[in-house]
């Protein structure tokens, strides 16, 4: 009988901690070698999933246990809903509880800096010139979210027009990194990470995490130019998939981070 502890052969690196993780989730699909999906406390601490009673671990082969029985039921039921195959895109809880486990864990820095460099570059601080409607859209949509956080962190975004880069204080990246601190866990992280890279905003991805919005609202933050750009020119099935795809992600990362609190 296959084992899951067996998932990866050879060591792969990268120095980006999650990039690394997600070569080493990328494997062939497997076929279905269990029968029950149960979850127990973890050697250690913690919950893991079962497996016809065994313990599942991650692509790297380190156990896979999380902090939370909540998260770990999340997780038990992607296994679960699994038919003949082992199909990880659509396992997107247990794809990023293995990054957190087999990437950000081996280097929490790399990826706090990370999440830092994209604030830095932040979405919501580059408004287009023109036209009116967008440029009021853009107001009305992200200009909350920075008083919020001028409010909630002393963080002082500096906006421009265009595409220009814009240096940010370095008062505002520090106040906005003290913010970051509450979710430096490999699994905070892994979700904030994630959010971030998703929407092309730190500052929306911490604006979801500490309760400000939802992932809904945060998702249609992110997509204030595309959808303008949807309604006016329309859009076609290739790049409406894409980003269902995304969403879907955006959804399993604000649901780990759900569990944490």
């Amino acid at each position: 009988m296959p084992d899951i502890r067996d998932d990866l052969s050879g060591a792969l690196s990268h120095e980006d901690p999650v990039r690394r993780a997600q070569i080493q989730m990328q494997k062939p699909l497997a076929k279905r070698f269990y029968q029950t999906v149960g979850v127990a406390v973890a050697e250690g601490g913690g919950h893991a999933v079962l497996l016809d009673g065994r313990s599942v671990r991650t692509p790297a082969k380190r156990p896979l246990a999380v902090p939370t029985l909540k998260l770990a039921n999340l997780l038990a039921a992607e296994w679960d809903a699994q038919a003949d195959i082992i199909d990880p895109s659509a396992m997107p809880l247990t794809r990023i509880v293995n990054t957190a486990i087999d990437g950000v864990a081996l280097d929490q820095r790399a990826v706090f800096d990370d999440i830092l460099r994209f604030a830095g570059s932040d979405l919501l601080c580059y408004r287009a010139e023109s036209p009116a409607g967008l440029v009021e859209r853009q107001n009305a949509t992200w200009n909350p979210i920075l008083h919020w956080v001028a409010q909630s962190l002393g963080a002082r975004f500096i906006l421009a027009e265009g595409v220009i880069h814009q240096e940010q204080p370095r008062e505002a990246i520090a106040a906005y990194a003290e913010g970051l601190r509450a979710f430096a866990t490999p699994l905070g992280l892994a979700c904030l990470h994630a959010m971030t890279t998703l929407t092309g905003s730190a500052l929306l991805a911490l604006a979801l995490g500490m309760g400000r919005l939802s992932a809904e609202d945060a998702w249609s933050a992110a997509h204030v130019d595309e959808d303008w750009q949807i309604e006016h020119w329309g859009t076609d099935e290739e790049a409406f998939q894409r980003r269902e795809n995304r969403w879907q992600e955006m959804q399993a990362a604000a649901a780990v981070l759900d569990t944490l609190r």
